[in-house]
């Protein structure tokens, strides 16, 4: 079994689909438009804030895949450019995506060896560790993101 291949299998499914649990992030944010992924709700984060917060790391993880160094600070990951138009917000999904599909593949070329080194620095452990972080991530700002775009839709 290639566990690298196994590990992006799993990623592609939390963000694109075919996971156990039923849920994804494209299909949950398909018919979000840019006013409700703009939208407070009580002190929350927006739907926008969490989807960037998201990929932030997976944008992070992704140039550390095609060889640069990590730059990634935590504070940084709920900034996101302004959205005040449709456009705005389907070009910030379509780059999600992209990136998200390039950050796979990267994944499924690693050698499994690859999976048990450290991560840039001791402190943040292994490969394996923070490629499956993302992923544990990823799940629990998307159960956010579906409550939040409930409670949206239900306030209107």
């Amino acid at each position: 079994m290639n566990i690298s291949k196994q590990i992006a299998k799993h990623f592609r499914e939390v963000y694109f689909g075919g996971n156990w649990t039923c849920v994804n992030l494209k299909d949950q944010l398909q018919d979000v438009n840019w006013q409700e992924a703009v939208t407070q709700v009580y002190s929350l984060n927006t739907i926008a804030t969490l989807t960037n917060h998201i990929h932030y790391y997976v944008k992070a993880v992704l140039k550390v895949l095609q060889g640069e160094a990590l730059n990634a600070k935590d504070i940084d990951s709920f900034e996101h450019p302004t959205i005040q138009a449709q456009m705005d917000w389907d070009e910030f999904l379509t780059n999600a995506w992209s990136d998200a599909e390039q950050f796979a593949a990267l994944i499924e070329k690693l050698p499994d060896e690859t999976l048990g080194e450290l991560f840039t620095d001791p402190k943040y452990g292994i490969y394996f560790r923070n490629l499956i972080g993302i992923i544990e991530h990823t799940h629990y700002h998307l159960g956010q993101i579906a409550i939040i775009k409930k409670i949206v839709r239900q306030s209107r």
